[in-house]
């Protein structure tokens, strides 16, 4: 995300400016309702994973059992991973791309950096 100053808070958005940051916070705008609502439902599946996770390694569970439920959460992140790029290429990317001009290479830039760290 680019960042800068907005009314002497720390602000940062989107190349295309669709989320902006006042503070610690921040909210994204065209974001759909449902997309938002289903990612959280697999947020919250993902925090019983992990919390059984730690029961596992409480219990001593064996070492193959706990990294096969590892991949699992890594498997459920990713999931969540690929439908907030989806709602960032569907609104946010195309906006600023459309837009043409030093918007659309930071747009660019942005995309390539967000592909680079999903693949690492």
């Amino acid at each position: 995300m680019a960042k800068g100053k907005a009314s002497g808070a720390a602000a940062a958005t989107c190349a295309c400016g669709a989320a902006e940051r006042v503070g610690p916070g921040g909210r994204a705008v065209a974001v759909d309702a449902a997309a938002t609502e289903a990612n959280l439902k697999r947020l919250r599946r993902i925090e019983g994973q992990v919390r059984g996770l730690q029961k596992m390694v409480e219990e001593g569970r064996y070492c193959a059992d706990v990294l096969t439920q590892i991949a699992s959460v890594h498997e459920a992140l990713r999931a969540v991973g690929r439908e907030l790029m989806r709602n960032h290429l569907k609104h946010c990317a195309t906006t600023a791309i459309r837009a043409g001009g030093e918007e659309a290479d930071r747009m660019y830039d942005e995309l390539l950096e967000l592909m680079y760290r999903q693949v690492r």
